[in-house]
């Protein structure tokens, strides 16, 4: 039940999924940049020698890492995609304050060209809502939180629109289409990048930015893309996801809201000029796509698994069209402390390393911070035999955070799904769902807004990555969570709760074994400290 309460503050930042990393306008097929092996390199990075960064994978991760990258001399880049050519597909991506801040500082007229595509959001009402009763139970400010720091509002923005403003800020032939990367053979302190169709990229530092399925990942790591040990794993929960122009009841006010209710969600969002997004997250089994039949369509099927939810629900999936609703299963992956993000040249970045569940909306806003951070690491190299180094330093900058925000992600699903109930309430002279649980979350709701503000405040205080650890934040929210997981634990039914989903649940073991790692480093571990 406690778990609960603390993902209600975290799903409640829900944004669009991941969807496929694709967009409009098609680029320069492999030319030079494909040779055979390059003869011998001075170690030394100049401008006659500059360090050669291969990117594998043109999606907002890989794309924004060759913009940080972009203007420096003694560094050439080459961006690898699969696909023969970038088509309009994709929905909305919701770029918090966060990652809008890095597209700030990184490039002024980058953002500008963000921003007059942006539907603000955090400006707006957003919150939670009781999707039975259709009332507020607890709303939340991501305004305050950007203004006092000057950082934009969140907002989303159609993928895309964002990888289109991305590739044109490029010079041509830095992105090359048509062929995957298919596997790479370091050669001392360079790698040698082979693809799909048996030519040779060289490089010095070959960047994994391929997606949750990443081919480099497999390589690195001597596990499969795909299945049972690529560590993979599937999260339990399929969602239908919405994308249509409705007209909304509240267009203007708020931004987008979580309806709750027994053993599942529904979340609207606004995505500007009238459009909305909505999202089902049901728990089932993988490939419930397929095997749970509806034979009246998904509309239908989905009305009668939300029946007696609030209107505003019915009125969305009552405006939908079948061929506006697609269904996905969710899969995810930790960010590990165990594997390792880079072996010698070759690194990770975004979704090949910490895929994350749509919850908080920071999938792609962890990928542009991974990017921003690798790419500091890059421009400070003097040598090329020490890429290694810096790839090292940028998994230290990063491990903790975005285990942390990977945790949270997760943590939300999980608990929304197995632990919420309706509120207790008093209404027309009784009680309604006037049991423990309803009790306790109806006592917990005052401290929503406490963990809502920490959640806030860990998120847009740490996206410098300047430190390995948020200490004063990271433990604040450790210590709020565990409080309310201890006082809403009897919930559903004992104190056990605590054991499997305890705080290891609330911030991801990664996190905690990191968080050791690097307090171990500074003060003794987190012996020291207890």
């Amino acid at each position: 039940m406690a778990k609960l309460i603390c993902a209600l503050a975290l799903v409640a930042t829900t944004t669009a999924l991941q969807a496929p990393n694709t967009n409009s306008a098609p680029r320069a097929p492999l030319k030079a940049a494909v040779m055979e092996p390059a003869t011998a390199v001075p170690d030394a990075i100049s401008t006659e020698h500059p360090l050669r960064v291969v990117i594998a994978g043109a999606g907002v991760g890989g794309l924004t890492l060759a913009n940080a990258l972009k203007g420096c001399e003694h560094i050439d880049v080459q961006l690898i995609e699969k696909t023969s050519a970038f088509k309009r597909f994709g929905g909305p991506i919701q770029l918090a304050s966060n990652a809008m801040q890095l597209y700030k500082e990184l490039d002024s007229d980058l953002y500008d060209q963000i921003e007059s595509k942006f539907t603000w959001t955090g400006n707006l009402t957003n919150g939670i809502k009781d999707g039975i009763r259709d009332e507020w139970y607890a709303k939340f400010d991501l305004g305050t939180p950007a203004a006092n720091r000057n950082m934009p509002y969140t907002g989303v923005i159609e993928r895309p629109d964002l990888q289109q403003i991305l590739l044109d800020n490029l010079a041509e032939g830095v992105v090359n289409n048509g062929v995957g990367v298919d596997s790479y053979t370091t050669v001392g302190s360079a790698v040698d990048v082979k693809l799909e169709d048996e030519r040779i990229v060289p490089g010095d530092v070959l960047v994994g930015a391929d997606g949750i399925w990443s081919q480099v990942r497999s390589m690195m790591r001597n596990e499969p893309a795909r299945g049972e040990g690529s560590g993979v794993t599937y999260s339990g929960y399929t969602v239908f996801a919405g994308e249509l122009a409705y007209d909304s009841p509240d267009n203007g006010q708020v931004g987008y809201k979580v309806y709750i209710g027994p053993g599942q969600y529904f979340v609207i969002t606004d995505i500007g000029k009238g459009n909305y997004q909505y999202y089902a997250f049901l728990a089932r089994d993988p490939g419930s796509a397929e095997s749970e039949e509806k034979p009246d369509g998904s509309v239908p099927y989905l009305k009668k698994i939300f029946e007696g939810w609030s209107p505003d629900v019915h009125r969305i999936l009552d405006a939908s069209k079948e061929d506006e609703i697609q269904q996905r299963d969710l899969y995810d992956r930790p960010p590990s402390a165990f594997k390792p993000w880079s072996v010698g040249p070759v690194g990770l970045l975004g979704d090949s390393v910490h895929a994350m569940m749509p919850n908080l909306g920071q999938g792609g806003c962890q990928a542009i911070e991974d990017a921003i951070v690798l790419a500091e690491e890059l421009k400070g190299l003097t040598s090329r035999s020490d890429a290694d180094k810096a790839l090292t330093t940028y998994r230290n900058r990063r491990l903790v955070r975005s285990a942390a925000v990977q945790g949270l992600s997760r943590f939300a699903s999980d608990i929304i799904i197995r632990g919420f109930d309706t509120p207790a309430k008093f209404v027309d002279g009784r009680f309604e769902n006037f049991n423990y649980a309803g009790i306790v979350t109806r006592l917990l709701q005052p401290i929503l807004p406490v963990f809502f503000w920490v959640q806030f405040e860990f998120l847009y205080e740490g996206w410098r990555n300047e430190f390995a650890f948020d200490l004063k934040n990271g433990l604040i929210l450790g210590g709020i969570g565990f409080f309310l997981l201890a006082v809403g634990a009897g919930a559903v039914g004992d104190l056990a709760i605590l054991l499997p989903f305890g705080l290891e649940s609330l911030v991801g073991v990664e996190a905690l074994t990191a968080a050791s790692e690097t307090l171990t480093g500074i003060g003794g571990g987190l012996e020291g400290i207890l």
